[in-house]
């Protein structure tokens, strides 16, 4: 039951949202026992972002929520792949990309909890 939620400086359109979808969908895999049929993307675009004290250059944050424990190799190659993939579809360098990660125990779904 993993969550992606970005929060990004510049507007997206359908195509941006389809492919980065697609893109994470890949690369949740990174975290055993994850895949894109559990995944929620969220999308929130054309927000203020103030980074590194300014606005000059699009600067992405990238809130990743996880069902279960922490697992740090696997983190760091799932946030090595949403740099690439922002980089890609939206030319936002990974340096003003920042990914943090949660995990939790209780998720709810479905009206219940696993």
């Amino acid at each position: 039951m993993p969550c992606i939620q970005l929060t990004l400086s510049q507007p997206l359109t359908d195509q941006n949202k389809s492919n980065i979808k697609a893109r994470l969908g890949k690369a949740i895999t990174a975290i055993p026992g994850k895949s894109e049929a559990w995944l929620m993307v969220v999308f929130h675009d054309k927000a203020s972002i103030f980074f590194k004290g300014n606005q000059n250059a699009d600067s992405a944050f990238v809130d990743v929520e996880i069902y279960g424990q922490e697992n740090a190799r696997a983190f760091n190659a799932l946030t090595a792949d949403i740099c690439d993939i922002l980089n890609d579809e939206l030319s936002i360098p990974a340096d003003r990309i920042y990914v943090k990660y949660g995990t939790t125990n209780h998720w709810g779904w479905n009206g219940g909890n696993f």
